[in-house]
Parts: structure tokens; C-alpha cells; sequence
């Protein structure tokens, strides 16, 4: 098919199809499904997909706190031959490096990579909610510094992963933060991140900040959450909270398990795209060593 201007490409032709055409730039996307679904594998199609139609492979954001990180890397090499580069969490990016591309040009970060935290306030005590939201602070500035370093030279998706259940979005450090990164830094004027990331430096650096400026409006966001709902039924039914991420979302892409005479299976949903037409087909797919391959 081809693609429209004005759409991003999920990287799946037949998933494109579903979305009238692709994802809508400057909008968020949210994908939810149970571990193991392939929404790791979907990341990867959409990212990949920028290179070929933006000239830059998308980024990936981290979110995990505990355990491993995500298998980008495995992933990527596979499917794509695509050796993912990694930004350390540990070593902070200068200010005059924003504007190298061998130094700022990283299409992974893993910025809680083992900290060993749990996600909800529920998990820990007054004093280890202090501790951690310091952390979190701290982190703030190679969050931002990432994802501008990368917009500068022409990255314009990204896709923010390891998003883990919570009962309540409210009670979840994950999309708090998500929340900051999404208004703060993606839906916001390339000026302002770079405001925000300088501070008393701005000034001095405004004439060269004005000659990377970028459009805001034409970066894409896939967010990929982890449901307790293994099966695509019950991700169907799903209520949706107010103050949910997932009411904020433009487009939700449900992913699970299918039970079909006694064999199960997986399929796709969409089951929301706004200000566009979609179609309302539940879609089976398949996982090989290609990525996701969905049925005609």
C-alpha cells in the first residue's frame, strides 16, 4: 500500500490497513497486552519503519525498574539486522555534546536499568517514596537530553516500553513520569525542551538551539503496557478510567490471546483511532523470527 504523508507507519502493511492508512503524527498510541504478546516485536516494526520514511530509526525508551530490560536489541538484530546503540544511564551528556551526532545519536535508553525499585507508592514506605522520587529527579535531565538529542538529528518516533500493570495509573511512578516525558518533552516546542534542559545556559546557546529547532507535531508516540488480561476478549471489555492514560490516548491497539475451536491463537484489535476511520476487524497474527506477520 502506500503510504500517506500525513501518517506514520506502523512498519505492518496489513496493520496500516486497519488504521486507515497509519498512525497519526503528533499523537499518542498506546498498545496493551499481556508478556509475551509481541508488543516488544511491534515496537520494533514501528521504530524501524522511520528509516525508511523519516531517513532516522525511531528510539526506544525503557521504563523497567526491576529485572532485565527489555529484548530490543535481540529483537532488532533479528529481524532487521539492526545493532540497537545504548545510551548509559551512568554517564551524563554534556551540554556542548547535544549537538554531535556520534555522541547524542543513541536509539536506546534503559535510564532505571537496575535500580531494583518496585512501581507503585503502595510497595514502599514514606521514606522510601522520598528516596525514590530524588532518583527520579535525577534521571530527569538524561531523559531530556535523549530524547532532544535525538528529535535535533531527526528522529520522529519513539517508543516508550516496559510500562508494567498497575491497579490505578494514579498510584504508578511509571506513568507519572510517562506523563511528564509526554507533555514536557514530546508535546512540547523544541524551544521550551531546550529551555529545559539548559536553564542558565540557554542564552549563551539560543542562536544555535534555534538552528536545530524541530517540529513537535510530527513525532509519533507507541507506548507499550503490560495488562494482567492474557486473552483479547477481556482486553475488549476493559474499562477505560478517567484520568487513564489509555482516555488521553488516540489510539489503542489491543493485543491477546484467542481460544478457536479449542486452539489458541493470538489476534489484534483496534479499538480506538480518532479523527480517523478504522476498520473494526479482529485480526490474528503470528510471531516468527521476521517480527509480527498478521493474516490477510
Amino acid at each position: 500500500m502506500t503510504m500517506s504523508a500525513s501518517r506514520l507507519s506502523t512498519g505492518l502493511s496489513r496493520l496500516d490497513e486497519l488504521l486507515g492508512g497509519g498512525l497519526l503524527p503528533g499523537t499518542m498510541t498506546v498498545v496493551l497486552g499481556a508478556t509475551g504478546i509481541g508488543k516488544t516485536q511491534l515496537g520494533i516494526h514501528f521504530a524501524n519503519a522511520g528509516r525508511s520514511q523519516e531517513g532516522e530509526r525511531g528510539v526506544f525508551f525503557d521504563m523497567t525498574s526491576r529485572g532485565d530490560s527489555q529484548s530490543h536489541a535481540d529483537y532488532a538484530q533479528r529481524m532487521y539486522d539492526w545493532t540497537i546503540t545504548e545510551q548509559s544511564p551512568d554517564i551524563p551528556l554534556l551540554l556542548p555534546e547535544i549537538w554531535d551526532r556520534s555522541k547524542v545519536r543513541r536509539d536506546s535508553l534503559h535510564v532505571f536499568k537496575q535500580t531494583g525499585k518496585r512501581v507503585t507508592m503502595s510497595d514502599l514506605d514514606d521514606d522510601q517514596k522520598i528516596e525514590w522520587k530524588a532518583e527520579l529527579n535525577r534521571k530527569l535531565e538524561q531523559t531530556i537530553a535523549f530524547f532532544y538529542g535525538n528529535f535535533v538529528q531527526g528522529v520522529r518516533r519513539c517508543v516508550i516500553d516496559g510500562m508494567e500493570p498497575a491497579d490505578r495509573a494514579s498510584d504508578s511512578f511509571q506513568f507519572e513520569r510517562f506523563e511528564y516525558i509526554y507533555q514536557q518533552i514530546l508535546r512540547k516546542e523544541s524551544e521550551w525542551v531546550a529551555r529545559d534542559l539548559f536553564r542558565a545556559h540557554y542564552r549563551e546557546n539560543a542562536e544555535i538551539i534555534a538552528r536545530h529547532a524541530y517540529d513537535h507535531s510530527g513525532i509519533g508516540c507507541l507506548l507499550l503496557c503490560t495488562t494482567h488480561e492474557t486473552m483479547l476478549d477481556a482486553l475488549i471489555e476493559r474499562p477505560i478510567e478517567s484520568g487513564d492514560v489509555l482516555s488521553n490516548a488516540n489510539t489503542i491497539i489491543l493485543m491477546g490471546k484467542t481460544k478457536v475451536d479449542g486452539k489458541m491463537g493470538r489476534a489484534l484489535h483496534v479499538s480506538k483511532h480518532r479523527g480517523s476511520a478504522c476498520q473494526e476487524e479482529i485480526v490474528p497474527y503470528s510471531i516468527d523470527a521476521s517480527g509480527l506477520v498478521l493474516d490477510a
